[in-house]
């Protein structure tokens, strides 16, 4: 069993995984000022909550996308296991074709999910992931990497539209009855469920015009859930994308036989 950690701008997922599959994922938040004792405590007390002593684990995996917490996160995985982390990056192999200009420039979490994603599901494949970013990613019938799209996240769109303006309120993140709204907090809860959920159509229909075919369509992230269900796309939705990805990309470079 393994611990995988991977760092987004605004939460931090942790999961453990093994050969039979995940056994939990959790989030916390992202916080740059908090040190690699703080994050020990937090990743211990989650492993207790599940019941899950650190001495099983046979190693870690991280993926990051906050530069100036990888260290820090490394530093508190080895407090807890004993050695540093395997961090995704240049020279870690993930058996993925990338085909786009710059290889190196893909987020290390864009390639964590690609992999599981191309492994696990049905190809062509448009992956979405909606975090602080909403990104989508397309996956060939071949298992390579072509390219995608990156957008504001939900969560970005609605924070920016309610600090920019006098009189809109915070809301929660879900659907009106009708599309129709008849009242502002409807209003709002139209335009940014149902909007993402009619751009996340459109994308897909401009992929798959430039695939020449269908392709199926898998997401992740926590926003994604409130989204998808309201697309005229089928879209599975796939919590554990992430850790299954790290899980691969371990085993594919673990060198203890």
């Amino acid at each position: 069993m393994i611990l995988t950690i991977d760092i987004g701008n605004t939460v931090i997922t942790v999961g453990t995984v093994s050969k039979t599959g995940t056994h939990f994922v959790e989030h916390i938040s992202t916080d740059t000022k908090k040190t690699d004792l703080e994050y020990a405590i937090a990743f211990r007390t989650i492993l207790e909550l599940y019941q899950i002593p650190s001495r099983p684990l046979t190693g870690s995996i991280l993926s990051s996308v906050v530069p100036p917490l990888t260290a820090v996160i490394n530093r508190a995985l080895t407090k807890i296991i004993g050695k540093p982390a395997l961090v995704v990056g240049p020279g870690v192999k993930t058996g993925l074709p990338i085909r786009i200009d710059n290889p190196a420039q893909l987020g290390s979490d864009m390639v964590v999910n690609a992999v599981a994603a191309a492994a696990e599901y049905p190809l062509p494949l448009i992956l979405i992931d909606m975090g602080t970013a909403t990104t989508l990613s397309v996956i060939d019938e071949n298992g390579s990497y072509l390219g995608g799209a990156i957008l504001p996240g939900a969560g970005i769109a609605l924070d920016s539209l309610v600090n920019r303006t006098a009189q809109l309120p915070r809301i929660s993140f879900e659907a009106p009855d009708t599309a129709i709204a008849k009242n502002t907090v409807d209003s709002m809860k139209c335009g940014i469920v149902y909007g993402n959920a009619a751009m996340l159509d459109g994308m897909i229909d401009r992929m798959e015009g430039e695939l020449g075919r269908p392709a199926h369509a898998v997401a992740t992230g926590d926003l994604a859930k409130a989204v998808i269900p309201h697309c005229t796309h089928p879209i599975l939705y796939d919590e554990m994308l992430p850790m299954k990805g790290l899980y691969r990309i371990y085993m594919k470079n673990r060198t203890d036989g």
